[in-house]
């Protein structure tokens, strides 16, 4: 039997049929290698995800360069999802936007939010950002969150998830 196999073979084995005197064991987690989510999510109480994040293949084409979070109601209040200054808070074509800046490079961005802070105004983590407005979802009440790194669209859920894979480790060998 190839040595795959036979791990699959033991993972769908019942722990009463183990060998006669071994231990079946798992392998510790390995440690992060990336730095766990720090930001809060826009919405309270946490949003369902209505449209993920889908970047298009090159940067001029088109694609979801964000995430659509659902809300109860058009109206609701929208939270800077981490400390940062207001780079932006205008109508860009027909939508109200607002941009935050939160340093090393981020910037993340709501719409259609209708805020009154201009820019050059401090945020703290929480702190009201501006009120959802309709017409961004056709069939329901939505925000769309953007996040860019540098010029690049990031997934914005990445700071609020832990969005790595889950990984089967290897079984360790008894002592």
């Amino acid at each position: 039997m190839t040595p795959p196999a036979l791990l699959a073979a033991l993972l769908l084995l019942p722990a009463s049929l183990a060998p006669t005197g071994e231990t079946l064991a798992f392998a510790p987690a390995p440690t992060r290698t990336e730095a766990a989510p720090s930001w809060q999510w826009p919405l309270s109480p946490r949003p369902p995800v209505v449209r993920g994040f889908d970047p298009p293949p090159k940067p001029w084409l088109s694609g979801h360069r964000g995430v659509d979070l659902g809300t109860a109601s058009d109206g609701v209040q929208v939270t800077s999802p981490a400390a940062g200054t207001v780079s932006f808070a205008g109508v860009v074509v027909d939508r109200p936007v607002i941009t935050i800046d939160h340093g090393n490079g981020l910037r993340s961005s709501f719409e259609p939010v209708e805020s009154s802070l201009p820019a050059g105004s401090a945020v703290g983590a929480g702190q009201t950002i501006g009120t959802v407005l309709p017409g961004h979802c056709p069939a329901a009440s939505c925000v769309h969150w953007g996040v860019r790194r540098g010029d690049d669209y990031v997934n914005p859920l990445q700071f609020v998830m832990d969005l790595r894979p889950s990984i089967l480790l290897p079984l360790v060998a008894p002592p």
